[in-house]
């Protein structure tokens, strides 16, 4: 039986949900990469490395070294730096490769949205918009916030923060999912008058902003970056699953017999 290598770049729920699919399949390896930036991550099944691999050159050997027959990129929306490096090596190798990136959040009416393209036009923004700002843009990056010597910060992460961070800043940890009913007391309880955040999408972490929209608070929000040109985008496992199929780095048979797949990838 010839046994198909797939890669996931992952770290976000979509990577493991996938490695969880392929990994069922006894004619694939799977093997994910994460970063290592969280201490206690959540493992996915099959084969897992941890750590960067170096950059787009020593990540192409090491899909000609393993013999990766397809690439996934399944990181954060906004990990640009991986996801280019990930382009440059599976050009290189010669090696497909996908994106599965889940859709971004989309406004409705009622929402008060201030769309922008970085952290510091996000910092630029706050004056104007309220002082009292819970920041839900992850650990990294606070520097853009730290001249704000005037405003309060509650920050939530899932670890601490990375200096220099704002003068006046509480820290909260936690990791999704979160509740409409807890994000609604949270904002309550802090008084907090803007939001701040990154458009990573899902479900996990949309309850901020269903709160922020019962109180009528604005949100300041980060767009994500495009996939690099040229690398075709799945928006979800299904997707993706279909894309390893049509490659041809696997039949996936055994899941389809196991799991039902081709009734939920057929579309």
């Amino acid at each position: 039986m010839s046994v198909r290598h797939v890669l996931i770049l992952g770290g976000t729920t979509e990577g493991r949900l996938l490695a969880a699919e392929l990994a069922a399949d006894p004619t694939l390896r799977v093997t994910s990469s994460l970063a290592g930036r969280v201490a206690a991550p959540r493992l996915p099944a099959g084969q897992v490395r941890i750590g960067g691999f170096g950059g787009s050159r020593a990540l192409a050997d090491w899909l000609r070294e393993h013999r990766v027959d397809a690439l996934v990129d399944a990181t954060h929306p906004f990990a640009g730096t991986i996801s280019h490096h990930a382009a440059e090596a599976a050009a290189a190798a010669r090696v497909p490769l996908l994106a599965l990136r889940r859709p971004g959040w989309a406004p409705t009416a009622d929402d008060r949205w201030h769309p922008v393209s970085s952290l510091e036009q996000a910092a630029a923004l706050l004056p104007a918009l309220g002082h009292r700002v819970f920041l839900t843009t992850g650990r990294q990056g606070l520097a853009a916030f730290a001249p704000l010597t005037d405003l309060s910060f509650l920050l939530r992460s899932v670890e601490p923060p990375l200096p220099p961070t704002p003068p006046r800043m509480q820290v909260l940890l936690g990791r999704g999912p979160f509740t409409l009913e807890g994000e609604r007391a949270l904002l309550r309880a802090h008084r907090v008058q803007v939001l701040v955040t990154k458009d990573s999408g899902g479900e996990a972490t949309a309850p901020k902003l269903a709160a922020a929209r019962e109180l009528a608070l604005p949100v300041v929000l980060v767009t994500r970056p495009p996939a690099p040109p040229g690398v075709p985008v799945a928006t979800d496992v299904a997707g993706a699953l279909d894309w390893l199929r049509r490659t041809g780095a696997t039949d996936l048979t055994g899941l389809t017999d196991r799991t039902g797949l081709a009734d939920r990838t057929g579309r």
